[in-house]
């Protein structure tokens, strides 16, 4: 069975640059599946014309985000790459196309994640090819790609490759990881990332740059009747992450991401 890199993209109201964060890793993916979690700006209509290009793009709209994980279920124990993309996420795709002839010959089958440099950015000037922000590291690293290989099965997920219940294959755990950023430099790595963290990413948006939070930061998975009730209860018993977030806000986002010099990069790979 051949190797496969599936992308998985969940998306709420990310109309502003859904886009190019799917046209950046389309050569690099076999498959992508695309999740509208209950988008009110022009997100849909932006996904529907994507899908209509994009002979490998499905789009699907979704009330809970655990259903995106379910969706890729299937693919546990199978020779296949989850590549997690967000809509405020762009990849540079000179360096996908490498990383993926490295990804076909093997050389990352001892890993179970591979993780590259970020650039979190609060300001970018597409017309300069440049854009501002921190680099991880020493902000906190996020994974972007998943061996499902190294996996028996992974249930209850409360949306893709994130928590859940996980039964690995021998060898393998959470903890099988290897950070590019150790082994290339940010101009190398064929992970790098430019993340749109701090940018509004919907035509909707009325907040500040720092003030909206990602869906696994508010815990607004599920849409349901159901996931409300779960939503209000943890309302009142709060975990200590989601304790730290509900009462540092905007601060929390940016201790995460906004560490270190604040630096101004050329992205014109990305762009």
């Amino acid at each position: 069975m051949a190797l496969e890199v599936v992308g998985v993209v969940v998306v709420r109201n990310e109309d502003l640059h859904v886009e190019r964060a799917i046209r950046n890793v389309a050569a690099f993916c076999d498959r992508i599946v695309a999740f509208d979690h209950q988008s009110t700006d022009e997100t849909p209509a932006v996904l529907s014309r994507l899908g209509s290009e994009f002979g490998q793009l499905e789009v699907t709209r979704i009330q809970r985000t655990a259903d995106a994980h379910e969706a890729i279920e299937r693919y546990m124990g199978t020779p296949t790459w989850a590549f997690k993309v967000d809509g405020d996420e762009f990849f540079d795709p000179a360096g996908l196309a490498r990383l993926r002839e490295d990804l076909d010959r093997g050389a990352y089958d001892d890993t179970f994640r591979l993780m590259g440099h970020v650039l979190n950015c609060d300001s970018l000037d597409l017309d300069a090819r440049s854009a501002s922000g921190w680099l991880s590291p020493p902000s906190r690293p996020v994974t972007k790609l998943f061996n499902l290989a190294a996996v028996k099965s992974w249930k209850n997920a409360p949306e893709p490759v994130h928590s859940g219940e996980i039964v690995f294959r021998e060898g393998f755990a959470w903890d099988t990881r290897r950070w590019l950023a150790d082994e290339y430099s940010w101009e190398t790595d064929p992970l790098r990332m430019v993340h749109g963290c701090f940018l509004r990413r919907s035509s909707t948006d009325t907040e500040t740059a720092f003030g909206r939070l990602n869906l696994d930061e508010t815990r607004a998975y599920d849409r349901t009747l159901i996931g409300t009730a779960k939503r209000r209860l943890r309302r009142h018993r709060p975990t200590e992450e989601l304790r730290e977030i509900q009462e540092g806000g905007a601060n929390w986002k940016r201790a995460k991401y906004a560490r270190g010099e604040h630096v101004t990069l050329d992205v014109s790979a990305f762009f």
